[in-house]
């Protein structure tokens, strides 16, 4: 049985973070948006709320909540800000490839200070030339010993600049492909490391990002989340099929948002005459927007949903990511409309949702990215139904009302492979009269 009922726990945690969105968040998100300056104490606040690290285990003293509940937390920061939640769920982000790694010992050293401390963890694959495609990133890792030395350049790094640690994904061998990537917990602190100037974005101001400059840092074997191999990029896809439902999340809290002021907007203002809700073409506009949005959510806890259930998410968070980072796009663009100068305008905060939401189709993997994974899988994995196409058989009889009273009787058919014209009787005919092609077109039903 489909049931879509939040439990008791999962309001609580819901109203927690809606009030946090709506009272701490919201009411400061324009004024340093305005000034390209993320908030740091929105970070602690979350921290001391509960609102971060949902899902580090029980084991290493954290809550152990699923993905369904990271959802429903960010998509209410998300509403908030976009941006920030981009910067809240970002430790999670950084945390997944050290809960996903095989390293217990590592585990059980950082895992449960993330929990007590409110320290800041950043993931980077991403590099100044290289983005979607993980596995032509660059930057080297050299074995010495048992450490690892590390040296290039780590891009768009989200809360870098203000890092604690960072899980940081580099190569042994750039011409090993995926097969050369491992994996590293860094401490930020360490000598080598220096974060770049944050990057000068459209949107999202209000989170950090930054390039990291590795310069031989020395890695120490117990660091290692994941050696050369091929192991590190599994982990790297690993985390990503975990993190990219809560991308959808984002999207689906600014849309909501965006949908929101929009109603609120058509109820208020008039034109010739009377309200723009009574126009048919804003009900129609009203209608779209919610659709999206209930759409958006349906996909996004599913694919949350099958992660929690302990199956393989990678196909449903793929669908889920480009689906909803692109159906915001289009719910706020609609929102805009609905307001029309004034949306464009700072007064209002649809401008700052349309330029915080246009990154989504981007970073995480490309929509592009996405719809090379879900078309691999309808193409080669996915299980078809219907009989193939040759074997589509198709029955006829000489009386329609009498077929339609008594039914239609077995028969011989024989379908054209090339056309797809049905032949009746116990051989098929010497030549297609469609296509042509000879007899050996058709194969038997």
């Amino acid at each position: 049985m489909l049931d879509f009922t939040l439990t008791e726990e999962q309001l609580k945690l819901q109203k927690k973070a809606r009030d946090f969105a709506l009272n701490e968040i919201l009411p400061v998100s324009h004024y340093f948006d305005e000034h390209d300056q993320m908030p740091l104490f929105l970070l602690k606040k979350a921290h001391e709320l509960g609102l971060q690290n949902l899902n580090i285990e029980k084991e290493y003293g954290g809550p152990g909540l699923g993905l369904i509940e990271s959802a429903l937390v960010v998509e209410e920061i998300s509403a908030a800000d976009a941006a920030m939640g981009t910067s809240i769920f970002g430790n999670t982000l950084g945390e997944e490839p050290v809960m996903l790694c095989d390293n217990t010992a590592v585990k059980n050293k950082y895992l449960p200070l993330f929990v007590r401390e409110p320290k800041v963890v950043s993931f980077a694959t991403s590099e100044p030339m290289m983005g979607s495609d993980v596995a032509g990133m660059r930057c080297k890792a050299t074995k010495d010993g048992d450490d690892y030395i590390l040296n290039g350049t780590k891009y768009w790094v989200t809360n870098g600049g203000y890092a604690d640690y960072c899980s940081i994904f580099a190569t042994e061998d750039p011409k090993a492909r995926h097969k050369g990537i491992c994996g590293f917990l860094v401490d930020m602190d360490w000598e080598g490391v220096s974060p770049g100037l944050p990057i000068p974005k459209m949107g999202h101001k209000t989170s950090n990002t930054v390039s990291i400059k590795l310069e031989d840092v020395r890695v120490p074997a117990e660091n290692v989340l994941a050696p050369p191999g091929g192991e590190g990029f599994k982990l790297a896809m690993k985390t990503f099929s975990r993190t990219r439902p809560i991308i959808s999340a984002f999207a689906t809290g600014a849309a909501r948002s965006a949908m929101e002021f929009a109603i609120d907007y058509a109820n208020k203002r008039r034109a010739f005459g009377q309200k723009l809700s009574q126009f048919q073409n804003t009900q129609f506009r009203i209608a779209e927007m919610y659709q999206k949005v209930e759409t958006m959510r349906l996909l996004t806890w599913k694919a949350c949903w099958e992660a929690d259930q302990g199956l393989d998410p990678t196909v449903t968070a793929s669908l889920a990511k480009f689906y909803t980072t692109e159906r915001v796009v289009e719910v706020v663009n609609t929102a805009l409309q609905v307001f029309a100068g004034y949306g464009y305008t700072n007064f209002f905060p649809i401008e700052k949702i349309l330029r915080d939401i246009r990154v989504l189709p981007i970073y995480e993997g490309t929509s592009e990215v996405q719809r090379i994974v879900v078309s691999r899988h309808a193409l080669n994995d996915y299980k078809a139904i219907m009989p193939k196409l040759d074997d589509l058989k198709r029955l006829k009889g000489d009386d329609i009302k009498k077929a339609a009273r008594e039914g239609l009787k077995n028969q011989t058919v024989w379908r054209c492979r090339i056309c797809g014209y049905s032949h009746y009787g116990e051989e098929p005919p010497d030549e297609c009269p469609y296509c042509k092609f000879p007899k050996s077109a058709f194969k038997k039903l």
